[in-house]
């Protein structure tokens, strides 16, 4: 697929910065650079070679100068999106990238879309899909474990374990359709029989994939985890100690936290997403009684619960409903204010629960390694270099490609019919080919790049 426009974007972050980066992508690339920069030693961009780098000023039509900048030339096919490149390093001021932006445009590039310049380098075949939202996920990434796993990923490990899968499936396609193609020769049961081992190991290794199914979401997105209990408790308290910062208000004032408050933390490379929730009790302030609801709803919804408990106080009826909220849920028991005077005790817990229980201080940070230690376990395993699977739609990929393979594989082992095997053997080939993108809708590629920022 040819895409006829020169596209343009800031590529950098927003805000103030020593470096702004405006990036150009497309046959005219050069040419629209080359009305608007103007090199300190005369040339034409023309002239300079590739991977050079040029100094000069930026200049408007009317020859003002509006900024001292370096410029970088990529010629195609040995750029990002394999097309002809351009970068132009100004200073990182928001003004000044605007001003040069809106210059490029005039000189008639037009502003790219969200992830086009990925989106141009998957549909000039520089990289897959696959790999493609790998760059997504190094861009987002939240933990040093997301990292390496991205990059893995950019890497093509995910795309060469899928086209060793495919390939395996395509030779035994080819030896179905052979024997189809010459049916005086009678197929014999030693023939469907290592027809039937050959598409076992093929499910075998798709299985494995799906095991560790979770891991890629959680690195992702944070494994999403709610702290409940009632006013006072320490909530705020922990979600400070977690992100390292005064991330929430703390106060003896029973109520102050009102709406849930987010932060993402490093648990050993396991990416949480922190929800500080209202604290739980009867309320007749009507803005406190949204907060209470937004936090029973969590406590239904989140993938791990911190359960919170003041060990320096009697347990109240505030409490025993928390005991409620979290009864079948993923819930860790948290005994606080380990440094005061305990009155709570363990045992008088055990009665409502046989969740495990931690007794913590957040000014002295007793307990919290343990309370680590359980997380992880909980979480299970990460190998960033055994993920597979980023998202559900992979997922779901690889579950309906799992399901013909097995149905290949029960046709096979009850002689049905080698026709039918590759029914199914081509089903399962359609699929795994979407996770790379070798077989892929429009819609589907539209959705995934719209994840992207502009300029990426």
């Amino acid at each position: 697929m040819k895409n006829e426009d020169t596209i343009c974007a800031i590529a950098t972050a927003p805000g103030n910065s020593g470096v702004g980066i405006i990036r150009i992508s497309g046959e005219n690339s050069i040419e629209i650079a080359d009305k608007i920069f103007f090199p300190a030693n005369k040339k034409s961009l023309a002239d300079f070679s590739d991977r050079k780098i040029i100094f000069g000023h930026i200049k408007n039509f009317d020859g003002k100068i509006i900024d001292e900048v370096i410029l970088l030339i990529m010629r195609s096919p040995k750029s990002y999106t394999k097309e002809n490149v351009v970068e132009i390093q100004s200073h990182g001021g928001s003004v000044v990238l605007r001003e040069i932006l809106k210059l490029t445009l005039e000189s008639g590039a037009r502003l790219a879309e969200r992830g086009e310049f990925t989106k141009r380098a998957f549909l000039n075949g520089r990289i897959d899909l696959s790999q493609a939202q790998a760059v997504l996920d190094i861009i987002q990434a939240k933990t040093s474990t997301a990292l390496d796993a991205a990059q893995n990923r950019l890497a093509g490990k995910t795309s060469k374990k899928i086209r060793e899968i495919r390939s395996e499936i395509l030779e035994v396609l080819a030896h179905i359709e052979a024997v189809i193609d010459f049916p005086e020769d009678d197929v014999d049961e030693i023939f469907t029989d290592d027809i039937r081992k050959k598409i076992f190991v093929q499910i075998e290794k798709i299985s494995n994939f799906l095991k560790n199914k979770n891991s890629g979401k959680i690195l992702r997105e944070g494994l999403e985890t709610a702290i409940i209990g009632k006013p006072n408790v320490g909530k705020s308290s922990l979600l400070n100690f977690l992100a390292e910062t005064d991330r929430a208000i703390v106060t003896e004032i029973p109520g102050t936290t009102r709406d849930s408050i987010e932060e993402f933390i490093n648990i050993r490379g396991v990416p949480l997403k922190i929800i500080d929730t209202a604290g739980i009790r009867n309320s007749e302030n009507i803005v406190e009684k949204i907060g209470i609801d937004k936090a029973k709803n969590f406590a239904e919804t989140a993938e791990l619960i911190l359960a919170l408990f003041d060990g320096s106080k009697n347990l109240s009826e505030e409490d025993e409903e928390i005991f409620k909220l979290i009864e079948n849920k993923n819930a860790v028991i948290l005994l606080t204010k380990s440094d005061l005077p305990q009155i709570l005790t363990e045992e008088q817990i055990k009665h409502f629960t046989n969740e495990k229980i931690f007794s913590v201080s957040t000014k002295t940070g007793e307990g919290f390694e343990k309370v680590f230690d359980e997380i992880i376990n909980r979480v299970g395993n990460i190998d960033a270099e055994n993920i597979f699977v980023r998202d559900e739609r992979e997922a779901d990929l690889l579950r309906r490609s799992l399901k013909h393979l097995q149905e290949a594989e029960k046709t096979a082992e009850n002689n049905f019919g080698i026709d039918f095997i590759s029914i199914d053997l081509r089903a399962a080939l359609e699929l795994l080919s979407e996770i790379t993108g070798e077989s892929v809708t429009e819609d589907v590629i539209n959705e995934i790049f719209s994840k992207f920022c502009i300029g990426k």
